[in-house]
């Protein structure tokens, strides 16, 4: 502290902002990550190492401003690229590299030495612990699915629709996912899609995104159904394809309305007429068969107890509890059961078409990216009483609902929970589901289909990399994968410089690319791009 500053009043000085938030300001306006992460890198080819700062990735504002943008702005290409494909996608699976070869045929090995062990009446829990670990290491290497495929049944229920559910037409189904198209008298050949907007059912009246009668408000169902709203979307994608009658490709993203319910903003390559739409939604549903939660068994103090070998047992009688799958083997048995729950879609359905290349595609593609950078609690006014003890009451009504097979929930049920352990206690879910940012909703937030824009996100990040380098004039030949090692440095490492030292030089970094792009621009059309000087660009 100088001279200057010790006769400068404390209420003044504490009035100046700190260098430090100043500098993050910056590197917001340049979109530098703030909170990259420090990872050494070794050259396998001159054995050089250092430390580079890795984006953290976050696709939430609220954690990191620039890095939630880029990704706003990679799906909004995403979704842009393969709303309205004219040719068909072709994935073809790559083929198997080295690495994998060799972990499957490891894995060959492990799982004969496993059969012969079992064989011989010998312990295999060690071998089946490796087995473990090598399909996780598998899935890590590139390759998707189990080796062996599903080694246990599947519990089947009946198919038939309940007599509630309207019935459904079904085509026969093509091998195509790009739709109808339709010529005009001019030749002109167009290709329409649909943006479908989907939401649940009433509650109860609302008003400005709150109940007018809390009392009556259907929290619980409200709850059951934000938990399992990804499976009723699933469904509705499983009725729309056997309608429409070929494979449709689709880009949603799931966001909360102002009374805290999830809904789904859907484009759909191709188009079907509107009451079709609105037919397949009111016939879809999702039936919960799950144990009753109809009655609490433990409450309270009254709590179920761990013991090792065994489970948890009843504190009165001892008698251990049902596991997951003998509640579910009950369930299985009794002809007269019922679902747990039965998830639908309400009744306001808004179904839009839409052309590649128009206004309404732009304004579409916008509405579908407005929301990913915000958590589902961020719609609610911080002075809004009201709305705050409306989500305080959802948030309560979700504590004690099971959000999966292994949630400790099951326990206030008298249920053990799948894969159970030991501190486990009902309404102390770790579960997303059981988080108040995220309002009884487990799911991804944007579901894209598989043959959407024929490119996984990697590649159209890859995309994104490759058009800036070309802008800059920096070669984007390959490099080879093996060439770099790269490892997590410790916190605390002295290596590391301050952030704030880290920052600052990402910052000098991007005006430097700032003012080549400004160069390039002034060389090709002899006038400066705005958005190239602009910090924000």
């Amino acid at each position: 502290m100088n001279l200057n500053d010790r006769a400068t009043p404390r209420a003044v000085r504490l009035a100046r902002p700190l260098a430090r938030d100043v500098v993050e300001e910056i590197a917001k306006q340049y979109g530098v990550c703030i909170r990259p992460i420090p990872l050494r890198r070794l050259d396998t080819c001159t054995g050089k190492t250092e430390i580079i700062d890795v984006p953290c990735g976050a696709t939430l504002e609220a954690k990191c401003p620039p890095c939630a943008k880029r990704n706003r702005q990679l799906r909004k290409a995403q979704c842009r690229e393969g709303w309205h494909l004219e040719a068909e996608p072709a994935i073809t699976p790559d083929d198997p590299n080295e690495d994998q070869r060799w972990l499957v045929e490891f894995r060959a090995d492990i799982q004969a030495q496993r059969d012969q062990a079992h064989e011989a009446g010998q312990d295999t829990t060690d071998l089946d612990a490796v087995i473990t670990g090598l399909d996780e290491e598998i899935n890590a290497a590139g390759m998707r699915g189990n080796v062996l495929g599903r080694t246990a049944p599947k519990r089947c229920r009946s198919t038939r629709r309940r007599q509630d559910a309207p019935d459904l037409p079904k085509r026969k189904m093509t091998a195509t996912t790009l739709g109808r198209t339709f010529t005009s008298s001019d030749g002109k050949v167009y290709r329409p899609s649909l943006f479908v907007t989907l939401t649940l059912p009433s509650y109860g009246k609302v008003r400005d995104g709150v109940p007018v009668d809390p009392e009556s408000y259907d929290y619980a169902r409200a709850a059951r159904d934000a938990l399992h709203f990804s499976k009723l979307v699933d469904r509705f994608v499983q009725n729309l394809r056997r309608v429409a009658g070929y494979d449709v490709q689709y880009f949603a993203a799931v966001e909360p309305q102002k009374r805290l319910a999830p809904h789904l903003h859907m484009a759909i390559r191709g188009t079907l007429p509107r009451a079709e739409i609105k037919q397949i939604a009111a016939a879809t549903y999702h039936q919960v068969w799950w144990p009753s939660t109809d009655q609490v068994v433990f409450d309270g103090d009254h709590l179920p107890v761990w013991e090792d070998g065994t489970g948890y047992l009843d504190p009165a009688t001892g008698e251990v509890l049902p596991t997951w799958e003998q509640a579910l083997d009950t369930l299985d048995q009794d002809d007269d059961a019922k679902p747990q729950h039965v998830i639908r879609f309400g009744s306001q359905i808004d179904v839009q078409g839409v052309l590649a290349g128009t206004p309404d595609a732009d304004q579409c593609i916008r509405y579908l990216s407005k929301y990913l950078t915000k958590s589902l609690t961020d719609t609610l006014d911080s002075d809004d009483t009201a709305q705050r003890d409306h989500a305080a009451r959802m948030a309560d009504a979700l504590r004690y609902e099971p959000c999966s097979p292994t949630c400790p929930n099951w326990l206030r049920y008298g249920i053990q929970p799948k894969d159970a352990k030991p501190g486990m206690a009902p309404g102390r879910c770790r579960g997303k589901a059981h988080k108040p940012e995220h309002l009884g909703y487990a799911g991804r937030r944007v579901l894209v289909s598989r043959k959407w824009s024929n490119k996984t996100l990697t590649e159209h990040k890859q995309d994104r990399r490759t058009w800036v380098l070309e802008a800059l004039g920096v070669p984007s030949d390959p490099i080879d994968p093996h060439r770099y090692v790269w490892r997590h440095v410790p916190s605390g490492d002295a290596n590391v410089p301050p952030l704030a030292m880290r920052l600052l030089r990402s910052i000098h970094e991007r005006q430097r690319w700032r003012a080549h792009m400004n160069a390039l621009e002034v060389r090709a059309t002899g006038q400066p791009d705005s958005s190239a000087t602009s910090p924000a660009a």
